[in-house]
């Protein structure tokens, strides 16, 4: 495992100097979900891929920017799904992106994903690594990540970051923002999913709620890429991660590039969301 993090640590540092001076245009490819590939996206997963390649220990990898599965070395035996640039449209107006890793040992699904990997590129570079029932941060410094603390969320947040089409939710879920909102909570979101998830966590808690809606009743994000690596990252954290009715590390995948709804948060906010969601179930 060690040698897989230090590929990703190698791999966020040439990605860092591709934000600091890349080409943040579009390019004329889509990715497997219709999604136009900015040119920054492309060149993230290249260097993610090559440096991958070099493992001995990965068996396959597969990209969000990918369309299928690619085979590196026989007698690997581990399995890693990314997202090498979540977020990459918000780089042109400089505001914070990520990559996503999650790392998986016999199949790409949830039950099988061991450990997992988010990087933030900000003000600061900082690295999140969730192994081993715990959440350790490590931040870019002179070129190294170098470790600073433990992460745990309080059982009760102040932060609520609500995603999707908000003209295509369900009355009860606008219902349920709103009642967050006249607790008192804050909004924080910035239509990255690497930013706001880290700042619930570093702030100690909230709510990130991305649902199922009238044009996506599956939802937008992506469960290898996305949705699994950050739900076990809030589990190991002290938190809860949801598609709305069950643990979201309990949800099927029939597709790499299958999608759902999903919340995560802190205990409070999570079980809210489960009274909520239960009442109104068809």
């Amino acid at each position: 495992m060690k040698d897989i993090i230090n590929a990703i640590e190698d791999a966020s540092i040439k990605i860092k100097n591709l934000i600091e001076t890349g080409d943040t245009g579009k390019s004329e490819n889509e990715n497997s979900t219709g999604d136009t590939q900015l040119k920054l996206d492309i060149a993230s997963d290249q260097i993610i891929e090559d440096i991958f390649a070099k493992i001995p220990s990965i068996k396959q990898i597969v990209s969000e920017e990918q369309d299928s599965i690619i085979d590196l070395n026989e007698k690997g035996e581990y399995l890693i799904a990314y997202d090498p640039l979540d977020g990459s449209s918000l780089v042109d107006v400089n505001l914070s992106v990520g990559s996503i890793y999650g790392i998986y040992k016999g199949n790409f699904d949830a039950k099988s994903i061991i450990a997992s990997v988010y990087v933030v590129f900000g003000p600061r570079v900082e690295m999140v690594v969730a192994s081993d029932n715990c959440v350790k941060m490590y931040r870019l410094l002179s070129n190294e990540f170098k470790y600073i603390q433990d992460i745990k969320l309080n059982q009760k947040g102040k932060l609520n970051a609500p995603g999707s089409t908000q003209n295509c939710w369900a009355p009860y879920h606008k219902a349920l923002i709103d009642d967050i909102f006249n607790d008192g909570y804050r909004l924080r979101y910035s239509g990255g999913m690497v930013p706001d998830l880290h700042q619930i966590l570093l702030k100690g808690g909230g709510l990130f709620s991305y649902p199922g809606t009238s044009d996506r009743p599956k939802g937008k994000l992506r469960q290898l890429f996305e949705v699994f690596p950050f739900a076990l990252t809030y589990e190991y954290a002290g938190g809860k991660a949801i598609d709305g009715l069950k643990n979201v590390l309990e949800v099927e995948t029939t597709h790499i590039h299958d999608t759902t709804p999903c919340f995560f948060g802190s205990n409070e906010e999570i079980n809210r969301v489960l009274k909520v969601y239960k009442e109104n179930a068809e």
